[in-house]
């Protein structure tokens, strides 16, 4: 992939696909608000508190979707260990 800017000259090349699909995602979120607020990040419109009201938003709902990860991880391992038990009971009534 060929990164290019407004002025369309090639600024780097990249080839590690991992990189290649973080910047998909970056290009596809940019353009899910640039239709919702018809705005980029380059805006002017909003004050330097507002831009720390943003992000501060954005690392509480973060800390949200860690938490509601760690339960799930929890109950899986919860079900894993039962599972391991209940096999191993198995084999030790044989």
């Amino acid at each position: 992939m060929t990164i290019t800017h407004d002025n369309d000259t090639p600024s780097f090349v990249v080839k590690d696909q991992i990189v290649l699909s973080v910047l998909a995602k970056y290009v596809e979120r940019s353009n899910v608000g640039l239709k919702k607020y018809n705005a980029t990040m380059e805006r002017k419109d909003l004050t330097l508190n507002q831009w720390i009201d943003h992000l501060q938003e954005e690392l509480m709902d973060a800390t949200l979707y860690l938490e509601r990860i760690k339960k799930e991880i929890t109950l899986l391992e919860a079900k894993a260990f039962n599972n391991g038990y209940r096999e191993a009971s198995k084999t030790q009534t044989k």
